[in-house]
């Protein structure tokens, strides 16, 4: 194993030397630090973490523990939060929580065993994290839960605005006409989907429509909506999985997006524009949350002190044809 002794005297310098500019103790001469790092580039050394972690007090590793979805956002999700995580001197623990309260527990001990420093956590499916959270806060463990946010003003979270977004969506169609519009849902008792069930029960008062259980599947398919004497019009998609059911349902009909049934989402996917029409839909800024919660969960760990913050950041309309404008 490559040790720093062998990194100094490859550099022609002090051990010491090599620590500060590894660590960023002190300061060092440019020409110093430049053969110190070419040094270790040569030799391929990467410190002994365990070791920098008994010294500094910390591993400067954070956990992330997420639902391992084939979901294209989770993915840039963690592409976000690994970046801002990697730019501020900190390595990435990730272990999926199969979005199960049982599952959630064991990887979030697990990533205390690891002794990261702090967590960033989307809650599982129904539980509203209520297996974990009692347990880190009562730990004071630095944490930041992540895109599905509780109503808890007691930590730090951050995550897409969903209620004033969806409500937004069913405003358009409303103001195009239709009378009969629908929402699909995938699974239920996740705070993003009732949230957005909310927001469309929101846009239904303020375009003075009444609201009907009849309009609202949480089945994730589009086919109880239509199978009705008097059929939804216009439909909500509330993120994109449910997205490509309802595509493939109306494809499977042969109807015709915008003319025969006006279709939104919520969630940006990259194909939106490569189906004809193109699809309308709520972009979420996800490089934004990701990078955001790093921040907010560094910003804990500096000062175990500081107020939570509850951030909620806005989608942007992308505004196509399948609404039928």
């Amino acid at each position: 194993m490559v040790t720093m002794r062998d990194v100094a005297a490859l550099a022609g310098v002090s051990i010491t030397t090599v620590s500060h500019v590894i660590n960023e103790t002190r300061p060092v001469a440019g020409d110093t630090r430049e053969r110190v790092q070419k040094a270790i580039d040569e030799t391929g050394y990467t410190g002994d973490a365990i070791a920098r972690s008994l010294v500094m007090g910390g591993t400067k590793s954070l956990g992330l523990a997420v639902s391992l979805v084939s979901h294209p956002y989770f993915a840039e999700l963690i592409a976000a939060i690994e970046s801002e995580a990697t730019r501020n001197g900190y390595s990435l623990v990730l272990i999926d929580t199969r979005d199960t309260p049982e599952s959630e527990q064991t990887a979030v001990r697990m990533l205390r065993s690891r002794r990261v420093d702090g967590l960033l956590l989307t809650p599982s499916a129904g539980a509203g994290g209520s297996l974990v959270l009692p347990e880190l806060k009562k730990l004071g463990i630095p944490t930041v839960l992540v895109d599905r946010l509780t109503v808890a003003k007691d930590i730090d979270q951050v995550g897409p605005e969903n209620v004033q977004a969806t409500s937004g969506l069913v405003k358009h169609l409303a103001e195009l006409g239709h009378r009969r519009i629908g929402i699909v849902c995938g699974k239920a008792g996740v705070a993003t989907t009732e949230e957005r069930i909310l927001g469309y029960r929101l846009g239904l008062g303020r375009a003075g429509l009444k609201w009907d259980e009849a309009l609202v599947s949480q089945s994730g398919w589009l086919a109880p909506l239509l199978d009705q004497d008097d059929p939804a019009t216009a439909v909500v998609a509330a993120d994109h999985l449910v997205t490509v059911g309802m595509l493939h349902e109306a494809r499977a009909r042969g109807l015709k997006l915008g003319t025969d049934l006006a279709v939104v989402a919520y969630d940006e996917v990259e194909w939106a524009t490569l189906i004809e029409p193109p699809l309308t839909t709520l972009a979420q800024p996800v490089e934004e949350i990701g990078r955001t919660a790093v921040k907010l969960l560094l910003a804990k760990i500096a000062d175990p002190t500081r107020p939570p913050e509850t951030i909620r950041l806005a989608p942007s309309l992308m505004h196509r044809q399948s609404c039928g404008c």
